[in-house]
């Protein structure tokens, strides 16, 4: 056996230099690299030739990646080509969309650990609207009062903990507290920059999608990202033009929804729906989830392994689920057989608590858009240092903003809306992914809007598959669970 080291990434500014110093003529791109990986199934050479080969004749290899990927329809050799970028200026608002392209990956500029200044993103569809005047005052009226709360919110987390203040490595935690908190003031609007990493079959995907959105900052955001990508790997970036698919697909859907809701009752949503809904669960899934693990580990068809699981008595199926579990420690994913047994949920949530759980985006997240009928939320701390009328003050005045830039602009209105402002999501996941969100977001060490979120999705789900989630929880409760199921080891 030989491994050898194809390539890794470098920061552009560096390939920039050393190909000037160096004074090549040949193009240094991760085309290469597709078009040798490409060539694998057909050659009998070693891949360590192939790829000398193809950075030896580029235009060959671009040509070879052309009839590849867009004559053969072999779009997973582009998944070779790996580009790093950099997103600056940004409204919150966009990166959601942005983040909703699952095989990527993103680091954000975090609103819980670093205190935002004035700057936000004025759409264009603001200007043309002459509501650029409104839009700044709204925002400006947040930004304020997000500094204010701040500087109120600071030596209010200082003074309840007092053990961990008492060390002032612990100064920088405690900040970020109260910054997490005031930040359910500032706006979808704010600027924001983010690290992405993308293939170049997801690079091209995100490109026709963003182009086909309404929004102003989408196709601006699709059309620079082209040209910052375009010239580094022409051979496998081509389809970049919105689809009638792109464009047309989710207008008419809204337009037709919109027919079919005129025909239900309206209802005051946040009154009448609990904030965590579960809407399904996979019947039986613990008979189900143990028929996997039968499955897995025997030569029995699944059939026989339902029937098998069925029959089981409680404390043999118990003995099952733990002979899963006995070994795992909080850092170990469960079983992949847990994938078999599926949950939906429906939620409420705000848009603070929605950032972090579109993180997890191997779940399939379906949201509507923000909705200021469903309330705020109000992070606890500002209630008890008092400034809770304050917060809906600036709640409702920026309510006003809201309306009169939906009556002119509306596809532009919810940048105007907060952190607080909150939207309905329908999310569905296996259990092994709810394992996985369990462990970051039930934990102690979470955000509390989405550790409070993520309890309650796990306390009901435990309801309906108590055996396959027998170990789900948060990190820092792991071990006494551990414990309650394994008391002798």
């Amino acid at each position: 056996m030989k491994i050898l080291l194809a390539g890794y990434n470098l920061d552009y500014d560096l390939i920039k230099e050393l190909k000037d110093k160096s004074n090549t003529a040949q193009d240094l791109t991760p085309e290469t690299i597709s078009a040798a990986y490409a060539r694998i199934s057909r050659s009998p050479k070693p891949v360590d030739e192939l790829r000398a080969l193809a950075r030896s004749e580029v235009e060959k290899a671009r040509k070879s990646n052309r009839n590849i990927v867009f004559d053969m329809g072999h779009s997973s050799v582009a998944e070779h080509a790996v580009f790093n970028i950099d997103v600056i200026g940004a409204s919150r608002l966009l990166i959601e969309e942005i983040e909703k392209f699952r095989l990527c990956s993103y680091t954000e500029k975090s609103q819980r650990y670093v205190l935002f200044n004035k700057d936000f993103v004025v759409p264009e569809e603001i200007k043309k609207a002459g509501l650029s005047e409104l839009f700044a005052a709204a925002i400006g009226r947040q930004n304020d009062y997000y500094r204010e709360l701040y500087a109120k919110l600071r030596p209010y987390v200082f003074a309840e903990n007092k053990a961990l203040a008492a060390n002032p490595a612990n100064n920088s935690l405690l900040e970020g507290w109260a910054k997490e908190d005031a930040r359910y003031t500032i706006a979808l609007a704010t600027e924001t920059q983010l690290g992405m990493t993308i293939n170049a079959r997801n690079l091209e995907l995100m490109l026709r999608r963003l182009a086909g959105m309404p929004l102003a900052e989408a196709r601006e955001y699709s059309g620079k990202l082209y040209a910052a990508t375009k010239d580094i790997a022409p051979s496998l970036i081509r389809y970049t033009e919105a689809t009638e698919y792109d464009r047309l697909t989710r207008v008419g859907l809204q337009r037709h929804a919109a027919v079919l809701a005129g025909k239900y009752p309206q209802e005051d949503g946040i009154k009448k729906n609990p904030a965590v809904q579960l809407s399904f669960a996979t019947p039986e899934a613990d008979n189900k989830a143990a028929a996997a693990l039968l499955f897995a580990s025997s030569g029995l068809a699944y059939g026989q392994c339902l029937v098998l699981a069925a029959g089981l008595a409680s404390s043999e199926k118990k003995a099952l689920f733990k002979t899963a579990f006995e070994h795992g420690k909080a850092h170990d994913a469960a079983l992949r057989e847990l994938e078999n047994v599926d949950l939906q949920f429906e939620l409420i949530l705000s848009a603070s608590c929605f950032a972090q759980l579109k993180r997890h985006r191997m779940a399939t997240i379906v949201s509507q858009d923000y909705d200021p009928g469903l309330g705020v939320t109000i992070p606890p701390a500002i209630c008890a240092i008092g400034q809770e009328k304050q917060f809906r003050e600036i709640m409702r005045r920026t309510q006003d903003a809201y309306e009169q830039i939906r009556k002119k602009a509306p596809l532009a209105a919810p940048y105007v809306l907060t952190n607080a402002h909150r939207k309905r999501v329908l999310m569905k996941f296996n259990a092994r992914e709810l394992y996985h969100l369990a462990r970051l977001r039930a934990d102690g060490h979470a955000q509390w809007d989405i550790r409070r979120l993520s309890e309650e999705m796990l306390k009901k789900a435990k309801i309906v598959m108590p055996l396959t989630l027998l170990l789900a929880c948060g990190k820092d409760s792991f071990a006494v669970h551990y414990k309650k199921n394994f008391p002798h080891n």
